[in-house]
């Protein structure tokens, strides 16, 4: 088992910071030491894609994963996966349809998102794209500097605050295509920590989200630290969203949502073909 600290980078989010208290607190108890990175997921996937010094344990949303399976798979616990949590299209005007996307600027919250995937392949008429912070976004289409906004995160319970509508909801149109779950982001470890490593990160992490929707309330003044412009009940909201039995382990219908979206970009040429997602034996 390592000496050093694993450094492990995850979002401020609250679904994270509440996920993943334990684990970067001594809450659980384990062999390793991990420590915390907070950065937004556009960061990390960039980080772990160029391997210039990126966490060892990260988390990723698949189209990044994609791009370095040689040196990262997939654990079976922490990862943002589920029904009814997808990425939505929002626009302001109240004319604008789909069939419009195909002349519009679409902000988008990283090229290397689940997100952006999700519309290349669902949407694939939405060609312009700028990219931008995920917390940009909403702003972005409402001063019209974009004509339309793919969201994510707590932005899927406040769009209609800025007086945007829904346009799409991609994680709906994901459902009715593969009748699966949707998986937006994973927790990745590094290939050569070795399996005894791999194995015990992926159990602290499991009991680190295990104790948090035990007791909900022992993470909560970190979850606020760093969610301080967001209210309690949107908070709470996007915790419930995004942390769920998947969450504790993806299980058999988590492994097969990971190898379809990752089938599907790579069958639409948007993604690198490429070895498993997960270690041997987990596939």
């Amino acid at each position: 088992m390592p000496s050093a600290p694993l450094r492990f980078g995850f979002s401020p989010c609250p679904n994270d910071t509440f996920a993943f208290w334990a684990a970067v607190h001594g809450a659980v108890a384990g062999t390793c030491s991990l420590t915390a990175e907070l950065a937004d997921i556009e960061t990390l996937n960039e980080q772990a894609v160029r391997g210039d010094d990126a966490p060892a344990v990260t988390k990723l949303s698949l189209p990044a994963l994609a791009r370095c399976l040689d040196r990262y798979a997939v654990l079976s616990s922490g990862a943002a996966l589920g029904f009814g949590c997808g990425p939505l299209v929002v626009c302001r005007d109240s004319s604008f349809s789909l069939d419009d996307l195909g002349n519009a600027r679409v902000a988008i919250p990283g090229v290397h998102t689940t997100a952006n995937l999700l519309m290349s392949t669902l949407l694939p008429q939405a060609k312009e794209t700028v990219p931008m912070r995920f917390d940009e976004i909403m702003a972005a289409v409402a001063n019209g500097s974009c004509d339309a906004g793919l969201i994510i995160h707590e932005s899927r319970f406040t769009y209609a605050q800025h007086g945007l509508r829904q346009l799409a909801d991609l994680g709906v149109l994901w459902e009715q295509a593969t009748n699966g779950p949707l998986p937006l982001g994973i927790i990745a470890a590094r290939r050569d920590l070795g399996v005894n490593v791999f194995r015990e990160v992926e159990r602290m992490l499991r009991e680190s989200v295990q104790l948090a929707r035990r007791e909900p309330e022992r993470p909560r003044a970190w979850i606020r630290e760093h969610a301080q412009e967001m209210a309690d009940d949107v908070c709470d909201q996007h915790i419930a969203l995004y942390v769920n039995d998947f969450s504790e382990d993806l299980g058999d219908a988590g492994r097969r949502a990971i190898d379809e979206l990752l089938r599907r970009g790579r069958a639409a040429g948007l993604l690198p073909e490429g070895g498993s997602a997960f270690l041997e034996g987990d596939a």
